[in-house]
């Protein structure tokens, strides 16, 4: 039996679908590296219904995130609306219910980075990305970001750091994702999936 293509998950939490979109610019960039393909998953709210009481594929958008596709992956993209500097919750309690892969050492040496889409557009996109950073340290993992030679990261007046993609969505109409915000997303996904193939 041949062996399974690997894959860079590009898990997301998102409420208005801008970190979804987000994701899946970023898988556009994983599918740019030739050997490696993207995996786009979701995590379902926080709330009387969780993954536990709801169906196994949501109605619209990408299917649940299972702990095998973390487990199994060759590197990691997380994305997160910022909650208060943080991630969202849905995306956390996905996360604090891998105590066994960080035991087992699973995700130690693959490279993961993060991405987020904000209201304001001083609300905290880095705090969450750094903070989104943590668990995966703790993981072992490799951290990536995107470097100043994406020369987006230099012209955007919206999103877009160093430390990963991110997004303004504004606080009421929300706003599209710009093309340098596309454009760093699909760079940190090319770039994900190059340092996974490297680590290999």
């Amino acid at each position: 039996m041949p062996e399974a293509s690997p894959y860079i998950l590009v898990l997301y939490y998102s409420r208005n679908g801008q970190t979804a979109e987000m994701a899946n610019h970023v898988a556009r960039g994983v599918a740019r590296q030739s050997g490696i393909e993207a995996r786009v998953r979701t995590v379902p709210p926080v709330s009387p219904d969780t993954g536990s009481s709801l169906p196994a594929i949501p109605d619209q958008g990408a299917p649940y995130a299972t702990r095998d596709d973390l487990k199994n992956c060759a590197g990691l993209a997380l994305g997160s609306p910022t909650r208060f500097g943080n991630m969202a919750a849905p995306l956390k309690y996905f996360l604090d219910g891998t105590g066994d892969l960080w035991l087992s050492g699973a995700l130690s040496g693959k490279p993961a980075g993060a991405f987020t889409s904000t209201g304001s557009l001083h609300g905290g996109q880095e705090a969450t990305l750094l903070t989104m950073m943590i668990p995966l340290l703790h993981h072992g993992m490799v951290l990536c970001g995107v470097p100043y030679s994406e020369t987006a990261l230099n012209e955007t007046r919206s999103g877009g750091t160093p430390y990963g993609p991110s997004h303004w969505a504004g606080n009421d109409e929300q706003q599209p994702l710009s093309d340098h915000e596309k454009t760093i997303c699909q760079s940190f996904g090319n770039r994900l999936a190059e340092l996974a193939l490297k680590l290999r």
